[in-house]
């Protein structure tokens, strides 16, 4: 499959128009933006992936035990030749990690920042399935693969907004249509966060949801003070040294609020901390389990390279980097980590935006050791394999 440039798969628009008018403001709905979409996978591989125990997946019912039946995987054959034979949904999270086709898809958004993306959902539904008119807090862009659906576009919707009583599924009791479309394989809707949309399958059809991390108010500032906290020192404390004589021993006065304010103030202005915290959080894997440690003899490494064997990134590994000043570089991988001089920018850029490196441009390194040894540290962790190993 050849995958669309930017201005094929906005509809038209450039990468820049789109997230000034529509990013984060309004849907937007474009027809054949993967025009030679090939389906990365049929409804019996993605429900394969939905009988494994490491794949995170759900069955709705619209009318089963309870309207909206939540069912949890992972499932047996079984439970599928029990199904009826419309009005139920399959949805099957992160298969960009164990599809390699479904992952090129991402590689059309970049446009987007990388650490951004979260994964690739693909749902199934028989004739009528849905999930039920809804709201997401981040962005989506759903793209048809299969089949056709009918999205209906709703209100602005926040965590006021009324919901039916559900324990497992977030289901707008009040859902007020103001568009709607019929997509087919090839056409694709955007959502920003927090606009209802709610799909109908018209016949058997598959929907990919390429869906953006998006980490919220108290989880930013739960998780990095919690980072923060590692590093400060028991014996940094409240200070009101120069206090005048208290007048009501009881009261908490401006002045004492003020000084708590000016500590929290400069921990918060550490923008290397917030930085470093930020690049951990967003390449935490969504399944660490699948990153697991690797042995690598000395020498090793190279040995494979110079015999023409290239380092494959893993599919569940997220990287990023950031230039911090003029000589220090941070890489994060899965949720960890490291500082490198500058001069690795080059080496840096390449494991972080590709999935394959040919051993020709990665012997390209081989005289530098600190080069060396970060390829090393990166198979080491299960972040790199070697080509072969991911078989």
């Amino acid at each position: 499959m050849t995958l669309p440039q930017p201005d094929v798969l906005l509809g038209g628009i450039s990468p820049e128009v789109f997230l000034r008018d529509y990013w984060q403001k309004k849907p937007l709905l474009i027809r054949h933006a993967f025009p030679d979409l090939e389906n990365p996978l049929s409804p019996d591989e993605l429900a394969g992936l939905a009988l494994e125990e490491e794949v995170e997946s759900r069955i709705v019912l619209t009318e089963g035990a309870t309207p909206w039946e939540l069912r949890r995987g992972p499932f047996t054959e079984d439970d599928f030749k029990t199904l009826p034979e419309r009005d139920w949904t399959l949805l099957v999270q992160a298969v960009d990690q164990f599809v390699p086709e479904v992952a090129d898809l991402i590689k059309a958004f970049s446009f987007l920042p990388s650490w951004r993306i979260d994964d690739v959902m693909i749902s199934y539904a028989a004739p009528g399935g849905s999930v039920g008119p809804h709201y997401d807090n981040y962005d989506v862009f759903l793209l048809q693969s299969h089949g056709r659906r009918r999205w209906m576009i709703g209100q602005h919707c926040d965590d006021q907004s009324p919901l039916l009583t559900h324990s497992d599924l977030r289901i707008l009791s009040h859902f007020e249509e103001q568009q709607q479309w019929v997509l087919e394989p090839g056409d694709m809707l955007y959502i920003p966060p927090g606009v209802a949309h709610h799909g109908i399958a018209e016949d058997e059809c598959m929907t990919c949801s390429i869906g953006f991390r998006a980490p919220s108010h108290p989880e930013i500032l739960l998780h990095f003070t919690d980072f923060l906290g590692q590093y400060l020192g028991d014996h940094q404390r409240y200070s009101d040294s120069g206090m005048l004589p208290a007048t009501q021993p009881a009261a908490i006065d401006d002045q004492s609020i003020e000084r708590l304010q000016s500590i929290v103030l400069e921990l918060v202005r550490d923008k290397t901390a917030l930085a470093t915290w930020f690049g951990r959080h967003m390449t935490e894997p969504r399944y660490p389990e699948l990153i697991q440690p690797q042995e690598l003899l000395p020498g090793a490494l190279l040995d494979e390279l110079r015999n023409g064997y290239g380092l494959i990134r893993n599919a569940s590994t997220r990287l990023a980097y950031r230039l911090e000043g003029g000589d220090s570089l941070l890489l994060f991988a899965s949720g960890e980590h490291c500082v490198l001089p500058s001069t690795l920018l080059p080496l840096v850029q390449l494991i972080c935006n590709h999935d394959y490196i040919d051993s020709e441009a990665l012997l390209a390194w081989q005289h530098d050791d600190e080069a060396c040894t970060l390829l090393e540290q990166l198979l080491a962790k299960g972040d790199l394999l070697l080509e072969g190993d991911d078989e």
